[in-house]
């Protein structure tokens, strides 16, 4: 079973790419969609008591919680080290579930693969990209966001130019999600067609 990293920096159209490999039928474990998950159940606790405050009706307040590490390192990493290991138990389960379905293909969406050191858990590794231009009109877009709350998530993700470079495969979004449907398909061929040694 092939296991392919998907990343992309913030505003890049990586969701909506791993959209596109399930519309193909490949499986995929969203690592956001687990954290989500987890603050309105196991994360919340051990959450709420390093970082008092940040519970509102029994589920983590992503945005009190947000304003407390954002732009704190050491707390940013006290909450890492919470969430983190309950993020990868959700994953090595979605992997045993895949091998046993007799998967050929998964995906792991990770956002930050290569800044958490993901690189070694995953077979190859896909990045999403666009722009500059398109990546901050795409992020400006959303309720609450700033140039200056851009700019500080920005500065904490790797550059998109060496997500490139050290990337086995690059999905250009912004040409378009038509576009980028036929560079995935490609990568599933490449990876799950007949004949392809599968990863162990």
């Amino acid at each position: 079973m092939w296991i392919l990293g998907l990343t992309g920096s913030i505003g890049m159209g990586k969701s909506a790419t791993a959209g596109l490999f399930r519309a193909m039928g490949v499986p995929v474990h969203d690592a956001d969609a687990s954290v989500h998950a987890l603050y309105r159940g196991r994360a919340v606790a051990p959450v709420e008591a390093a970082f008092p405050g940040v519970t509102r009706d029994g589920a983590i307040d992503r945005a009190a919680l947000g304003a407390r590490v954002l732009a704190d390192p050491e707390a940013m990493k006290r909450l890492e080290a919470i969430v983190h290991p309950l993020v990868r138990a959700e994953e090595e389960a979605f992997l045993a579930k895949a091998r046993t379905a007799g998967a050929r293909l998964v995906v792991l969406d990770i956002p930050l693969l290569f800044e958490t050191g993901g690189r070694g858990r995953v077979d190859a590794v896909a990045v999403v990209s666009a722009s500059k231009a398109v990546q901050r009109a795409r992020v400006l877009a959303r309720p609450g966001m700033t140039d200056e709350k851009f700019e500080t998530i920005v500065a904490k993700q790797m550059p998109d130019a060496e997500k490139r470079r050290r990337a086995h495969f690059v999905i250009d979004t912004g040409r378009g999600f038509p576009a980028a449907a036929h560079q995935v398909a490609g990568i599933v061929r490449a990876l799950s067609g007949p004949g392809r040694r599968a990863a162990c």
